[in-house]
């Protein structure tokens, strides 16, 4: 048995993903994830509210990183590079944690019920950026559209990292953000040209 609520925690989380990389998200019962981790299924409803949860803990805490770390960000920086700032604050946590994110995006990826959930915590998230951005003085469209593309990028350069683990998370961040940076300073043709 676990001697404390985060051992207990611990051990509920890795029993969840193995048995739904086994069997499947759906197949797999809150009482299944408790016997393979030890516990009881009581012990199990202690940690988390339900079944999917087991995938989505920490991301309150991540969302509250990200808030505090734009909020804190040095004065006189642009939304990008505030954006980027706390971004690299927070991949340090998700490189810790690869072991157990691999196989959660495996799982979430096969998962639609999961995959919605996914995307509804990602859309509480780039709104709670774009309310610190708006915070620093941010206007509400460009905070909003800071935050939307910004989390963008950082998506795509937590998927590249999946694809090429050869380099850093922050290697990848950083590429995302100056390409990023590069397609805004792309020149666009004249209003009258697109217009017409």
């Amino acid at each position: 048995m676990p001697r404390s609520g985060a051992e207990a925690r611990h051990r509920l989380q890795r029993a969840a993903l193995e048995l739904y990389l086994e069997r499947g998200f759906d197949q797999t019962t809150a009482a299944e994830i408790a016997a393979r981790a030890g516990v009881n299924e009581r012990t199990f409803f202690r940690h988390f509210p339900d079944k999917r949860e087991v995938l989505f803990d920490g991301e309150a805490d991540l969302r509250a990183a990200l808030v505090r770390a734009v909020v804190d960000a040095p004065a006189g920086r642009g939304p990008f590079e505030v954006l980027l700032c706390a971004f690299r604050k927070s991949a340090r946590n998700l490189e810790d944690n690869r072991p157990f994110s691999e196989p959660r995006w495996k799982v979430i990826a096969a998962t639609p019920a999961l995959r919605e959930r996914e995307l509804a915590k990602h859309a509480l998230l780039v709104d709670a950026v774009a309310e610190a951005l708006r915070q620093r003085g941010v206007g509400d469209g460009l905070a909003d559209l800071a935050a939307r593309t910004g989390w963008a990028a950082y998506q795509h350069a937590t998927q590249a990292w999946v694809d090429d683990p050869a380099q850093s998370l922050d290697a990848h961040l950083l590429r995302a953000f100056e390409d990023l940076r590069a397609l805004s300073a792309t020149a666009f043709p004249e209003r009258a040209q697109a217009e017409s």
